[in-house]
């Protein structure tokens, strides 16, 4: 990943965003993005191009072949839109939408940013070697963060199956809903997987970003969209505030108040 220093305007570089998958989630990256940037005036803020299509077909849906509605197209069209308004490199605040990432970064000229790598590359750097991952079946089922693990020797620890289900109901029936979240389901989930020895817990679904927004958990959880705007910052030119430099707090500071986290 690029390394955090300031660009000149010059060469600053505009990030496009597909977006409304969902559209909570959208919102809360963009927030992230200006949030995690270095600026004292309006000027010195990233230029963003942002399509927000919610109709796009549901990818979990689509991988466990429980649908037929194939979300790639129009995900490939709105890619190609943006990088004809002028955008430089494109983030997609959507986890289980990265299944298709090798598909959508070849149907352009401009970079797509992978959040999956960034994430799992950002825990390597950080010291750990065990994760649990709270994300969507069609994240968990195409093995995307369980791959970059491997490659990078580290392990990737899974809910069970109860749990993995009460993820979902919280994901679907709550936060894309617009309800209040359950956070019984939420904690047991999380105990499941520190009871298996996660180290730290990747919040691998943008809906799950906004359970941390709402300050409804601890610490002992690194962001997918937090990376996913981390990133967007560096590499399309802007400051990125010292705060952000290290997302997981540090494999020490984890482990002296690991006894603590929620």
């Amino acid at each position: 990943m690029a390394e955090c220093f300031s660009i000149s305007k010059s060469e600053r570089k505009c990030l496009g965003v597909i977006g409304g998958l969902g559209p909570l989630a959208t919102v809360y990256f963009m927030e992230q993005v200006i949030g995690m940037t270095e600026a004292l005036t309006d000027q010195e803020h990233l230029d963003m191009i942002v399509i927000n299509s919610p109709g796009i077909p549901d990818r979990t849906g689509f991988i466990l072949d429980r649908s037929k509605e194939d979300p790639l197209p129009e995900m490939i069209s709105i890619a190609r839109k943006l990088e004809m308004l002028g955008a430089d490199n494109i983030a997609v605040p959507c986890i289980t939408a990265h299944y298709f990432y090798d598909m959508l970064n070849a149907s352009v000229d401009i970079p797509v940013i992978n959040a999956v790598t960034e994430t799992v590359d950002h825990l390597a750097k950080a010291g750990f070697i065990k994760f649990g991952l709270a994300a969507t079946d069609g994240t968990i089922s195409s093995g995307l963060f369980q791959k970059e693990a491997s490659a990078k020797g580290m392990e990737c620890i899974l809910p069970d199956e109860i749990c993995q289900k009460d993820l979902m109901k919280l994901i679907y029936d709550d936060i894309k809903a617009g309800k209040e979240p359950d956070m019984k389901l939420f904690h047991a989930v999380v105990s499941d997987l520190r009871n298996k020895g996660a180290q730290m817990i990747v919040l691998g679904c943008t809906e799950l970003s906004l359970l941390k927004k709402e300050e409804l958990i601890g610490p002992g959880f690194i962001d997918v969209t937090d990376v996913l705007a981390r990133v967007s910052v560096v590499t399309s030119g802007g400051q990125l505030k010292k705060e952000y430099f290290d997302l997981t707090g540090g494999i020490r500071k984890f482990r002296q108040g690991e006894n603590d986290a929620v």
